[in-house]
């Protein structure tokens, strides 16, 4: 792999600029140029190991210090694959030209898709990973919540069935429909189009008037105000306007995820002479087919249109609910018409034009290595500088260019920075119940309380579902999560059915099937929902907690422990205990994971995971596809006695911290399932076999206890 990229660095007086390098990835070696390398001979200006210690995630669109950027998001894919392949990957002639990085330190390397507009020799690339592969399939048996009542200007019309149990009773009303049209362009072009809100969105959404970007709040989220023309309303009908958090993704088959929901946001109250409607969810999945030469496009939208009489909701709200899903058939039009002729790097520029905002986004990649400590900086010991004729001696990082011949950087206009400390504030999701008041609390749930409420009125925004927190109450670690197998006792957890996650088969490596898996070889036996001002690691290891008491008796029972924990204020804890009751010799795989060191175990611990009744831009968000979590998020082990704990940090990335948040909001309307997987690579591993699987009902924020020392 190889082309160029983009460097954003900071000077002295803060200022950021960008430089422009030729990388070049082979071998499992990244080496920087200043141009295009002549020869083979040709020596790099620095160079940098690709191992199974780096850690390769998507960060988004976002002005950071420390990254490299591309020119696409395409582009930033292949790069993100090609670095994937060669991290698990390992090459003889590492041991001869450079000596390992050492294990305990984090490092770090971002690139980035920058909005700049392409130029015809940025980029060249000799190799192209499959970036347009199959579409995902699922790794979850389950039936599908989307029933065809029609079709409509070559469009297949769907509707969400209800789920029965489902909490949150105000929501039942509003129609959830979803169209569904193939498209002549590639997901990425169709992609740009649809998050451009700039003069280009007038030739297809004949819905908007006018679109902007209220507030950038990371990567992958912003927050974002339509205006809707009134001439395709039913006459008599105010003016409306949307107020949403739009997220983004991108899956490594090429598929483009965007979803929208309500917000509320203090620069952009309810404006004269519109009425304020309301999205429950809605979003389109733009999936790259026949070779990516086209896509199918899935545009869905639940919306309360705010009528003030009730009997007009069900029938109206249909009717114009599906008149706006018909703008797939005019995205198709427009490709159609505008084929050969539409460059779609030309709409780049319109995504926050109307916003007063800065012009530069990027797609970020972040490149670490395992360990906590740091996740910015590119240590010195793990990148080598190849010395050229008459340098000055000295070890540089692959990022630190500010020492280069200007030729190779131009800077950008001031205005397309952001500034950063904003980013905590004035954003919220649109509360969806009303307050409770508040119950008298303990010294230690009032302070993580007072915690939460001052760091509620610094981002000047109230969670989605917030409601009042009871008192602390004692607990063991292990037992603070009720079970409930009968599946009806909200904030409880259950074990899974296994029958409904699909794993490698025996002939996985020749043919790829999979099948259903038959058994678990752990037991849940557990599960903590706490709350804390701090992270919370090695819960295994607390006095009192069920691990420890077992370790009391000596027996052969043996723990892995998982703990997914949500950072912010306050942070989230979700731990779930696995327990084997025979020694772990007896299971060749299992014991090999969990006596391994943590690259092993990094390229081998997979989820799946469920969200078996929810919304629908819920379970869009989650998907029912595998994920190797040590190569997605920083994931720390702490091995005791007689148990292994995997410390997950789900802030380590954006995607998922943003999944995480989404997630939160509908949290007591949700129910969760999971699965947890030692991924068989070799044919003596295969098949797999679950290591345990998880029910969670309708968790609650304001349940949560807090979290001992």
């Amino acid at each position: 792999m190889e082309g160029w990229l983009y460097t954003i660095r900071s000077n002295r007086i803060g200022s950021q600029f960008s430089r422009k390098c030729y990388f070049i990835l082979h071998n499992n070696v990244l080496k920087s140029y200043k141009a295009t390398p002549i020869s083979e001979e040709e020596e790099p200006v620095r160079s940098a190991i690709i191992d199974s210690c780096i850690r390769v995630t998507d960060d988004g669109r976002a002005s950071i210090n420390k990254k490299l950027g591309a020119t696409s998001s395409e582009d930033a894919a292949r790069w993100i694959r090609c670095l994937k392949d060669s991290a698990l990957k390992e090459s003889p002639c590492l041991a001869k030209n450079f000596s390992a990085p050492p294990k305990k330190i984090w490092s770090s390397l971002r690139l980035t898709n920058s909005k700049r507009t392409h130029s015809k020799d940025s980029v060249h690339w000799p190799f192209h990973s499959s970036v347009h592969a199959e579409a995902m399939t699922s790794d979850v048996v389950a039936p599908s919540p989307w029933k065809i009542f029609g079709c409509q200007n070559g469009l297949r019309l769907f509707k969400e069935s209800k789920d029965k149990n489902t909490r949150g009773w105000h929501w039942n009303d509003i129609p959830a429909i979803m169209a569904v049209g193939v498209v002549d362009g590639t997901s990425e072009a169709i992609f740009r189009v649809v998050m451009s809100l700039g003069p280009s969105r007038s030739e297809w959404d004949f819905c908007l008037y006018h679109g902007s970007v209220v507030e950038h709040v990371d990567g992958h989220t912003d927050i974002i105000h339509k205006k809707l023309y009134s001439d395709w309303l039913p006459w008599g009908m105010k003016r409306r306007d949307l107020l949403l958090q739009r997220y983004w993704r991108r899956e490594d088959d090429g598929t483009y995820v965007i979803l929208y929901h309500s917000a509320s946001h203090k620069k952009c109250p309810p404006h004269n002479g519109y009425v304020r409607a309301r999205l429950k969810s809605g979003g389109y999945v733009i999936t790259p087919v026949n070779n990516g030469k086209q896509s199918l496009v899935k545009h869905m939208l639940a919306i309360d249109w705010k009528f003030w009489k009730f009997y007009l909701r069900t029938p109206a709200a249909r009717s114009l609910t599906i008149r706006m899903l018909e703008r797939v058939a005019a995205l198709r039009e427009l490709f159609k018409a505008k084929q050969g002729n539409y460059p779609p790097e030309c709409l780049s520029m319109e995504w926050t034009s109307d916003a007063h905002l800065p012009q530069l986004e990027k797609e970020d990649i972040k490149i670490d290595t395992q360990s906590p400590e740091e996740t910015i900086k590119i240590e010195e010991d793990v990148l080598m500088e190849v010395e050229a004729a008459k340098p000055p001696s000295g070890r540089v990082s692959l990022l630190r260019l500010n020492q280069e011949p200007d030729e190779f950087f131009d800077v950008p206009e001031a205005d397309e920075f952001l500034d950063y400390d904003r980013l905590e504030r004035d954003w919220s999701p649109e509360p969806s119940s009303p307050k409770i008041p508040q119950p008298k609390i303990t010294s230690a749930a009032g302070l993580v309380r007072k915690l939460h409420g001052l760091a509620t009125q610094k981002k000047g925004y109230t969670e989605l579902q917030e409601v009042a927190r009871e008192d602390s109450i004692v607990f063991s670690y292990g037992t603070s999560l009720q079970k409930d197998p009968t599946f009806t006792s909200p904030c409880s957890w259950s074990a899974g059915d296994p029958s409904s996650f699909l794993i490698r088969s025996k002939t996985y490596l020749k043919d790829n099937r999979k099948i259903k898996a038959n058994g678990t070889s752990m037991q849940m036996v557990g599960a903590d929902w706490l709350i804390s001002d701090k992270r919370e690691d090695d819960l295994g290891s607390r006095v009192g907690g069920i691990v420890q008491k077992y370790a009391e008796r000596g027996g052969p029972e043996f723990f892995f422990i998982i703990n997914m924990q949500i950072p912010g204020s306050p942070t989230y804890t979700l731990a779930l205990y696995y327990m084997i009751k025979t020694p772990i010799e007896d299971h060749p795989l299992l014991n090999k994971f969990v006596n391994g060191d943590d690259a092993y175990r990094n390229s081998r611990f997979k989820l799946i995971p469920y969200i078996s009744k929810g919304s629908w831009i819920v379970k869009q968000s989650v998907g029912k596809k595998a994920c190797l979590l040590g190569q997605a998020l920083n994931t720390r082990y702490f091995r005791g006695k007689n148990y292994l704990e995997a410390d997950i940090d789900v802030g380590s990335s954006t995607v998922a911290q943003g999944v995480a948040n989404l997630v939160l909001g509908y949290l007591n309307n949700l129910v969760v399932e999971m699965a947890f997987i030692i991924q068989g690579n070799t044919q003596e591993e295969l098949p797999e076999t679950l290591l345990g699987t998880c029910r969670l009902n309708h968790l609650d924020q304001s349940k949560a206890h807090v979290a001992m020392p």
